[in-house]
């Protein structure tokens, strides 16, 4: 009766070993996923506190700088704990393009956030691509 039992937990097992490799794969693309919605919705809100600010810079040219700032500390910190190399890519693209805008502010110029938005759409297709 003990051989009849553990010739099923032996298939078990085998098919449970045949199993997670698959499962680690998964669990990679779900990481990556999570890794980059957490990444664009961070993103996404400096972004929007960036326009914002530039839009009323003529009432607080203050709060532009800040939300610049803001920015490049958390792409800073998404930048270092990518694991995926095109995400760190995206979020470096993305990074040059924060600074063209800084640089714009201090210039007292009026920067182009083009560049900016297609940095971060790019991220964005990095992410679901």
């Amino acid at each position: 009766m003990a051989q009849s039992i553990a010739r099923p937990a032996m298939l078990a097992v085998a098919g449970l070993i045949a199993i997670l490799p698959l499962s680690a794969v998964s669990c990679s693309a779900a990481q990556k996923a999570l890794d980059c919605g957490n990444t664009a919705v961070k993103i996404t809100g400096d972004i929007n506190e960036v326009s914002n600010a530039y839009s009323n810079a003529n009432n607080d040219a203050a709060a532009a700088g800040q939300s610049l700032q803001k920015l490049k500390n958390d792409l800073d910190q998404l930048g270092k704990n990518s694991k995926d190399t095109d995400v760190a890519q995206a979020i470096t693209d993305l990074s040059t393009q924060v600074d063209k805008v800084q640089q714009a502010v201090n210039n007292k110029q009026v920067p182009d956030f083009k560049p900016l938005g297609d940095a971060a759409s790019n991220l964005t297709k990095v992410c679901t691509g």
